[in-house]
């Protein structure tokens, strides 16, 4: 028997002198995109956008929780730039960016690498991952306990070794750097997949032609790895850089801002001036200068790393 195929009938084309049928299909198709967005937009206006505009409004006010907003315009950000304890904690906050940007992203490079050249695993590319799925808290009370002075099982090993203990949480120099890799130590294998997904979307044929070339691996790397990465490696450093600058759970759970503000992160600054002081005012300005800084810091990158750009066109 045999079963003739129905040939596919050609798509509409566009009827000169008619674009009202167009014009309606597309209000149709804008409507429909509404309807799925509205659940999502409705989290976004109540827990994002009326937060923000009342956190402005209340950054212009002097405000504890027990009474109403009094207007003071400028004079919580006038008191911000001769508070040293804002300045020390803006230094502190940008010597464990710097840690954790700088150690985060090279290990995540190293460790994409190996997965696209050596590991490809699965199992392995979700142990990599583990960290990042459990929770910061826990994270962070996890290497507490073992990086403690006493009992910590890091010391332990050191002091058998015959070197010294070192109060890692306990000390003004340890404090940051420590902070810093416990979230390295979590971020590092999420970090690496992201950059691994952006190796995977380099040409094989690039390679190839390279390598007809005579080009060195190190050379390779450097001419035709990393300028193709670019566009992920400037995602990942936004989002890194941003979710740096707020680091808090971590700080809270090991040191609380000490030791002598040696730790005091200006997300913990910020907590401390809300709900220690009750000064919401105050802490809704260093709220907002906070959240100029990284647009500026995301704009900045954005615009230098050319992340919207490809070297494949």
């Amino acid at each position: 028997m045999t079963t003739l195929a129905k040939q596919a009938e050609p798509a509409a084309l566009p009827q000169p002198g008619k674009p009202a049928k167009f014009g309606i299909r597309r209000i149709g198709d804008l409507k429909i995109a509404l309807l799925f967005i509205f659940p999502a937009m409705i989290g976004f206006v109540l827990f994002f956008l009326v937060p923000t505009i009342r956190g402005i409004y209340l950054s212009f006010t002097e405000y504890s929780i027990l009474g109403d907003p009094t207007w003071i315009g400028l004079k919580n950000y006038t008191t911000i730039f001769s508070d040293d304890l804002f300045w020390n904690a803006m230094a502190v906050t940008v010597q464990y960016v710097a840690l954790n940007i700088g150690f985060q992203t090279v290990i995540a490079i190293g460790l994409a690498l190996l997965m696209h050249r050596v590991a490809k695993s699965t199992f392995i590319r979700g142990v990599l991952l583990l960290p990042f799925l459990v929770a910061n808290v826990i994270v962070a009370l996890l290497w507490f306990w073992m990086l403690d002075y006493q009992l910590g099982i890091v010391n332990e090993v050191i002091s058998w070794m015959g070197l010294p203990r070192i109060a890692f949480f306990g000390s003004e120099q340890w404090a940051i750097p420590t902070i810093a890799f416990v979230n390295v130590w979590r971020h590092m294998g999420y970090t690496a997949l992201l950059i691994f997904a952006g190796l995977q979307s380099i040409p094989n044929h690039v390679y190839e032609v390279a390598n007809l070339d005579g080009a060195s691996p190190t050379r390779t790397f450097w001419s035709i790895t990393m300028p193709l990465l670019r566009p992920v490696l400037a995602l990942v450093l936004v989002v890194t850089v941003i979710g740096s600058f707020q680091v808090f759970d971590t700080v809270a759970v090991t040191t609380q801002g000490g030791p002598v503000n040696a730790s005091r992160v200006i997300q913990m600054y910020i907590y401390q001036k809300a709900f220690g002081e009750s000064d919401f005012g105050y802490a809704s300005a260093l709220s907002v200068i906070l959240f100029i800084i990284l647009a500026l810091v995301a704009f900045i990158q954005m615009k230098f790393l050319k992340g919207n750009e490809t070297d494949l066109d």
